[in-house]
């Protein structure tokens, strides 16, 4: 599958996975995710990897089916690249629409569980695999980076009041009307922050969240994409949002009397 505009239209499922220079985890990745979730289909979003992520995908696509490949020019970012997987899955037609690491450190094995959740209660619209949640947890994790996750879903508790455990999470399965019902043109988050941007404008469109313990595994191979500037968008977005909402409801206040 050489670009978005090819694939095999279909319903059922199917898992976004962005890339950028994951040649070393992807093959496993994959390899494991098509044993995990074998009717699922897979979309991987290379962002121009210079080792050559792009061109491994496309071996592998061409050994399977189920695998597809969209190509972009350069690094536009994380959002950026789900956002383009998303749209892809919808005029397609898929009923669930997923988002996963390449990297090895959302285990494919528990994809199932977050599946399971959402047959199992029709009326939850987003599915989130939580490592801050009871039976969650961090496995290989430096302190440091335990203690800026955790805090970061603090702080986005307080000052967005979601109710949501890890709202950082990046292991999900969203149902896709209710992705159809988001005006994703608009979502502007292009770091971790997206996935708290995505938890807020589900709940915000009257969906209901449901969480799933897992396991987060620290990658072994490749290099983190953390980065201090991915830090300061988040602090800096959740902040904003967090006053824009205490203002909406002041104003809501007031106008009730």
């Amino acid at each position: 599958m050489t670009d978005a505009g090819q694939g095999t239209a279909g319903r059922g499922t199917v898992v976004v996975v962005p890339t950028y220079d994951e040649s070393l985890t992807l093959p496993g990745t994959l390899e494991r995710l098509r044993r995990a979730v074998p009717d699922a289909d897979v979309l991987v979003v290379d962002d121009g990897s210079p080792d050559g992520t792009g061109d491994l995908a496309e071996k592998m696509a061409a050994a399977d089916p189920a695998v597809h490949v969209m190509h972009r020019t350069g690094k536009q970012g994380l959002g950026s690249a789900y956002i383009a997987g998303f749209r892809w899955a919808l005029a397609r037609g898929y009923d669930v629409v997923c988002e996963m690491d390449a990297d090895g450190s959302h285990r494919p094995e528990e994809l199932p569980a977050l599946l399971a959740r959402l047959e199992a209660e029709p009326h939850v619209d987003l599915v989130i695999g939580a490592r801050w949640v009871p039976g969650g947890k961090v496995v290989n994790w430096p302190l440091h980076r335990e203690v800026l996750s955790r805090g970061a879903n603090l702080y986005t508790r307080i000052m967005l009041g979601l109710g949501v455990g890890d709202a950082t999470g990046g292991f999900r399965a969203f149902r896709a009307p209710m992705l159809a019902r988001l005006d994703l043109s608009s979502v502007a988050s292009h770091g971790y922050c997206f996935q708290v941007d995505m938890t807020m404008r589900v709940i915000d469109a009257g969906g209901a969240v449901g969480e799933v313990p897992i396991t987060f595994v620290e990658r072994e191979a490749g290099v983190s994409k953390m980065s201090r500037s991915i830090i300061v968008e988040a602090l800096g977005k959740v902040t904003l949002w967090g006053f824009q909402r205490r203002g909406r409801q002041v104003a809501g206040m007031f106008s009730r009397r």
